[in-house]
């Protein structure tokens, strides 16, 4: 997405319906081949202007049978056809392409994301109340221009107000969960430095081990071979590297000790830890990625206790 997009008024509606801060985090912990630990996040953490109220009224009931056809059930809360169909054009429209199946259950499993937080929300006493959401209806207004604006919009992805309220109430209430469970995120962490010396090939690897093993030093080495950063990964804590086999290693060396070959998809590694420490203060990039990790855990462990039924025809 180029910064042109980022700043349109048609992004910025889609990115308040959407829990897309959400996305990125999970998006940046998906398995892949990194082998350092770098996460670039693409905004902090922002508190959604929303109002907590007690709550004291039982969970919503099922909809009669006579209810709009719906696209999935999350216990009592419920995703609408027309919603879930109005996030795939817009997808779609965003890609200049169809979507393939794939893409399609991701929009879906999105969906479902914000009913289990939203839910969450709503048992521990939070609500987003009709003044918060004419407050953020209003705010779209102002980014577009008009009301007409924002009626062309709804109507060329299949929102009506009902639909297009419905959504923002959940989208609310969703970013309010997330940001609990990571807030609830520890600041500081146990910890360790490290660096590596990455071959590509298992007899540079060997050959690499073997004037480690004489005496030579890991230091000048790991310059050798990569004459930029020396190899540094600098202070990572449990759960950052991508590679948990890179991480278990990293985790089982005690300081200036060096590992055998490690071989990843990335290649072939040697680490050494330089220091390690029980509890130091996580970086801002560091406790993002443990706040992504605590809110996919938190939504692995809702979905095994929820009740979810995909109702799509």
């Amino acid at each position: 997405m180029n910064r042109k997009a980022m700043a349109s008024p048609l992004f910025y509606i889609k990115a308040i319906l959407r829990l897309g801060l959400l996305l990125a985090f999970l998006s940046a912990c998906k398995p892949g081949q990194r082998s350092t630990p770098q996460i670039t996040p693409s905004r902090s953490i922002e508190q959604p202007s929303a109002q907590v109220v007690t709550n004291t009224a039982a969970a919503p009931t099922p909809v009669p049978p006579t209810q709009p056809p719906l696209a999935a059930t999350v216990n009592s809360w419920e995703i609408s056809l027309a919603e879930y169909q109005a996030e795939l054009a817009q997808d779609k429209a965003a890609r200049g392409t169809e979507l393939a199946p794939e893409d399609e259950k991701r929009v879906l499993e999105d969906l479902i994301d914000q009913a289990l937080l939203a839910s969450a929300a709503s048992q521990n006493g939070f609500t987003a109340d009709e003044a918060v959401l004419d407050e953020r209806t209003q705010r779209l207004i102002d980014q577009l221009g008009s009301q007409e604006a924002l009626d062309g919009w709804m109507a060329t992805y299949g929102y009506d107000q009902a639909t297009f309220r419905q959504a923002l109430r959940r989208s609310i209430a969703s970013a309010w969960m997330r940001d609990q469970i990571a807030a609830g995120v520890p600041k500081t962490a146990e910890q360790v430095h490290a660096r590596q010396i990455l071959l590509y090939t298992a007899d540079q690897a060997n050959e690499v081990m073997s004037l480690l093993e004489a005496g030579n030093d890991f230091g000048n080495l790991a310059v050798q071979y990569d004459p930029v950063t020396h190899g540094d990964l600098g202070w990572f804590p449990r759960g950052y590297l991508l590679d948990k086999k890179l991480e278990e290693i990293a985790f089982s060396l005690q300081p200036e000790a060096y590992s055998e070959v490690i071989e990843t998809l990335a290649g072939y590694h040697i680490l050494q830890v330089l220091e390690r420490e029980a509890q130091r203060p996580l970086t801002p990039e560091a406790l993002l990625a443990q706040q992504v990790q605590a809110v996919q855990d938190w939504l692995n462990e809702r979905r095994s206790q929820t009740e979810i039924q995909i109702l799509l025809p």
